[in-house]
């Protein structure tokens, strides 16, 4: 069977302006693995690609933004021969068009109705194994792939991607696969990956801090500055997350270090507040409150500019510990103060995940 993507734009509007990964990586996951993907603009040759690709794809998904939805449905009509008597699905005897809008609206849209849709039509079910990784330095990433890859044989796929500091990994089959081969490249993955993983299910770094917190019976507090509270925001929206969460404290100024958490001024003057010395003392404080079993602390210089004389954009410090010891973890990274910031607060919350999951 073969499937396409169209990712249809408005010609006074960059491409760029179409998030359509989330859609295709939607499609992939459940099995549908696209043979093309054109992009065309609405007033150009949308209708020239649609005809060439209906002639050996079942599956047409084009994806736009909501606005350019009815002048697809249109050219559709008129590539089909027939007329949509659903909003966003015109299927024929033989090629199904779908209408998807971009990013994670589409997406959602994909794994909730045309995905079911698509297995009643092949008759196949695929299945899927979803790793997800932090810190992971990408060299180890490729390397790990390439020795799965191989070891697949071209008999299932592997699809890797990365964002804010966590890579999902998603090992996809039929029932067709022999299983020895799908159990040996989910090995290879597993065991090669160990140090970074954090789910072997595909729930997030904080569904899994929590989970881990929870069974161990252990609560956490956080001290943040560069992340500004999204540490915290992160852990409170997994349901359940008051039964683990103490407290989170936005120390931001250098004053409110001092002040809140205990941080001296010593510290401050000598090391500057973006220091592993600042981010063991943020933690040592929350520690010394006594109503925590973990706590974890960031700070760090997200951008566009230093805060501090000698220290880059992009360097991280991130402290985690208990009563027993606190350690801190130096990064950089890169990218906009967007995703500096995101990806701290990622690996903040991996790290206080390893440091609960190894807690007794």
């Amino acid at each position: 069977m073969k499937y396409a993507a169209v990712v249809l734009f408005n010609n006074k509007n960059p491409l760029s302006m179409v998030d359509f990964q989330p859609v295709t990586d939607a499609l992939l996951a459940g099995g549908v693995f696209l043979d093309e993907i054109a992009c065309c603009p609405y007033d150009g040759d949308f209708g020239a690609a649609l005809s060439r690709l209906s002639l050996d794809c079942e599956g047409i998904f084009v994806i736009a933004d909501g606005a350019l939805h009815g002048a697809a449905r249109e050219e559709i009509s008129a590539c089909a021969g027939e007329l949509f008597e659903e909003e966003t699905v015109l299927e024929t005897s033989r090629t199904l068009f779908v209408v998807l809008r971009a990013g994670t609206k589409g997406a959602e849209t994909v794994r909730c109705d045309i995905l079911p849709r698509i297995d009643a039509r092949r008759k196949n079910c695929y299945r899927r194994v979803v790793l997800s990784t932090v810190t992971a330095p990408a060299e180890t990433v490729r390397s790990v792939l390439e020795e799965a890859r191989a070891a697949a044989d071209g008999k299932l796929v592997l699809h890797a991607s990365e964002k804010h500091g966590v890579c999902r990994i998603e090992l996809i089959y039929d029932r067709e696969t022999p299983k020895m081969i799908a159990d040996e490249v989910a090995r290879i993955l597993a065991v090669g990956l160990n140090d970074f993983l954090c789910s072997l299910s595909g729930e997030t770094v904080a569904e899994r801090l929590v989970e881990t917190l929870k069974i161990r019976r252990l609560r956490i507090s956080t001290a943040e500055s560069l992340t500004g509270g999204g540490v915290g925001r992160a852990i409170v929206r997994v349901a359940g997350a008051s039964e683990v969460f103490f407290e989170g404290i936005n120390a931001y100024d250098e004053r409110a270090k001092t002040l809140r958490l205990g941080v001296q001024e010593k510290t401050l003057k000598e090391h500057g507040a973006v220091s592993a010395d600042t981010a063991y003392e943020m933690a040592a404080g929350l520690i010394r409150g006594g109503n925590c079993d973990i706590a974890v602390a960031t700070t760090g210089a997200a951008g566009p500019t230093s805060p501090q004389e000698g220290v880059p954009v992009g360097l991280v410090y991130i402290a985690v510990g208990t009563r027993e010891q606190v350690n801190v973890f130096r990064f950089h990274l890169t990218g906009t103060r967007e995703e500096i910031t995101e990806t701290a607060i990622n690996y903040a919350l991996f790290l206080a995940y390893k440091q609960a999951k190894g807690s007794t």
